[in-house]
């Protein structure tokens, strides 16, 4: 029996020194699904990116209706001034709008500005209040307020004044956020938000939409179903750019358009059924227009009271929270490095100046980042610049029309629940798997999160079944207190944020140290010091606005980067119609010339 050679080990001296340093961080297995397809194969053309763009605006249009069709089902019908058709028309004009200054000098990511659930609970307060003045028909479980025609009882007036009150409550947020903003209170706060704050905040907002959904789903649970089971992933489409090399893999056509398809195949099917069925409460009572221009007072002014200011400061509270969780979301689908002060500040601010156009255009719901859309960037794996510019002159383009617009209020009530469905779940798990950047074995970690999720998902559901409203005595406290208290993803933020900081813990302890065993921190410290500044310069201001930084007053210089910011010391534009591609080591698999090929 033959013995098999064996080789000599080679024993070296150790130092003490050299015994006590920490093993060196092996780089991370990168996981190419996880990677974005445009980061692998440079920006989409524009073929792609206009389909892309269309599964984007199907999402913003699917909350957008959810959201206003919420709303209009506590108060009855017959008292808007104008049709919905104009109502979304306006409300789509000022997301565009939004959309196209966040991209372009916000905080630069590839946000879509939706109207945001945050904005629907403080106006669901609003006109609640005014619910002792109707009654319901007994035995209507539809929620569907009626006038009351008893004597004593007040006049399409007051219901035209509460929602003159939400559109004022709108402007009152955005002048907040824009304010917050131009005083860098953003920035300086989120710097102090890890992995525990972002964490619980996803999570409560992926579950805090379950009723919403539960609510649109169950008008044909079989086309809700249809749509979940069409989001699933099908094996990559074989193909591929003529001009890609063999480096590149296969399009994964099925994966980038996991909305898109499910969404028209059941809008078309629910049509062939005869399911698509407009609600009443977004049927027109008039012909809509088919070209108009949105300009502020055509039909009614906002109405500042203090009750529209107590709701205002709470929209604005909520939103904020929901928009920097989404910068921090979008940034790590991205693999960039957490978003720097100057462009947190900058995004909210613009947001701010969103919700003021929309609340002077009459709309009751403002503007802010969509959770539903990043997570649909997290769905399809590609996220992009030009695509989000895309989105923006889609909704400018189509808010120009009320007569396009009320296309939208075809769309199955089903395909509604089912898109908040799928994104909001992914949202949902994107909190679980934000958990592993900290030590979740600490007791301390282990409060703060079972604590701040707990409280955030029961004082909301408390206060829908209290059988009193809270009552302080002044009408304007009552609102604040009411709208705050129902928001959850307020209270996730604002209870994760107080104890994450309140409570001692080690850096490593919160997720904030380098030394972490996961593959994010390890993929950062093996990250070269070049990607790492191309990666920041993407967060920076145009070349045309940074030349303009230095007229910038001193109290506004916090909208501009440091001096000191990695992203300063080699300044250059970025590539301008791509965020994914910013990934070392993966945006070099193509060849360079496809690459300015797609980019132009």
């Amino acid at each position: 029996m033959s013995r098999s050679q064996s080789c000599p080990i080679q024993l070296r001296p150790v130092s003490p020194q050299e015994a006590l340093a920490p093993p060196p961080l092996q780089p991370a297995v990168q996981n190419p699904s996880s990677h974005s397809w445009a980061s692998l194969c440079g920006p989409p053309p524009w073929g792609l990116s206009c389909l892309l763009a269309l599964q984007h605006f199907l999402v913003l249009a699917s909350v957008l209706c959810a959201s206003h069709l919420l709303l209009l089902r506590s108060v009855p019908p017959g008292i808007l001034p104008y049709s919905p058709a104009h109502l979304l028309a306006s409300s789509l004009f000022s997301c565009g709008v939004s959309t196209t200054l966040q991209t372009w000098m916000g905080s630069r990511l590839p946000l879509v500005q939706a109207p945001s659930l945050e904005f629907l609970a403080p106006a669901l307060v609003l006109t609640n209040r005014k619910l002792p003045l109707a009654i319901q028909t007994p035995g209507n479980f539809s929620g569907m307020p009626h006038l009351c025609e008893r004597p004593g009882c007040h006049s399409l007036e007051l219901w035209n004044d509460s929602l003159r009150e939400v559109s004022g409550a709108v402007v009152v947020s955005g002048l907040l956020q824009g304010t917050l903003g131009l005083l860098g209170a953003p920035g300086h706060l989120f710097r102090h938000c890890g992995p525990l704050v972002l964490a619980p905040s996803l999570v409560v907002a992926g579950l805090s939409a379950h009723r919403e959904v539960a609510l649109f789903c169950s008008s044909h649970w079989g086309l809700a179903l249809l749509y979940h089971l069409g989001s699933c992933q099908l094996p990559p489409c074989p193909w591929r750019p003529a001009s890609t090399s063999s480096m590149c893999t296969c399009m994964p056509a099925f994966r980038l358009f996991s909305v898109l398809v499910p969404v028209a195949c059941v809008w078309v099917i629910s049509a062939l059924l005869g399911l698509g069925i407009i609600p009443l409460e977004m049927s027109a009572p008039s012909e809509a227009l088919w070209f108009w221009l949105p300009h502020p007072g055509e039909w009614v002014w906002p109405l500042l009271t203090p009750r529209a200011l107590a709701a205002g400061v709470s929209m604005a509270l909520a939103a904020s929270i929901s928009s920097l969780g989404c910068y921090a979301l979008c940034g790590r689908l991205l693999h960039l490095p957490s978003p720097p002060p100057h462009a947190c500040s900058r995004g909210l601010g613009l947001e701010g100046l969103g919700s003021v156009l929309a609340g002077l255009l009459g709309s009751p719901m403002g503007t802010a980042s969509s959770f539903p859309n990043v997570a649909t960037v997290s769905l399809t794996q590609a996220g992009s610049q030009r695509v989000a510019h895309l989105v923006g002159l889609f909704c400018v383009g189509l808010g120009l029309s009320p007569k396009l617009t009320q296309l939208l209020t075809t769309i199955p009530l089903p395909v509604l629940g089912g898109v908040l469905g799928v994104t909001q779940a992914v949202v949902l798990a994107t909190g679980f798997s934000s958990f592993h950047l900290a030590d979740i074995d600490s007791g301390r970690n282990v409060f703060i999160v079972g604590f701040s999720i707990f409280m955030a998902l029961l004082l909301p559901r408390w206060l829908r079944e209290a059988p009193v409203l809270m009552s302080t005595g002044w009408s304007p406290v009552d609102v604040l207190l009411h709208s705050l208290l129902i928001e959850p993803i307020f209270l996730a933020g604002f209870l994760a944020f107080l104890l994450e900081n309140t409570i001692p813990g080690t850096q490593l302890e919160r997720g904030l140290g380098p030394g972490l065993p996961s593959s994010l921190a390890a993929q950062e410290v093996q990250m070269p010091q070049k990607s790492k500044q191309k990666a920041a310069q993407h967060y920076e201001l145009p070349v045309p606005l940074q030349n303009l930084c230095p007229c910038i007053p001193q109290p506004l210089r916090c909208l501009c980067p440091l001096p000191e910011d990695p992203g300063n010391e080699e300044r250059g534009p970025a590539e301008p119609g791509e965020m994914a591609d910013l990934l070392p080591g993966f945006g070099e698999q193509c060849p360079r010339s496809s690459r300015e090929l797609w980019s132009h």
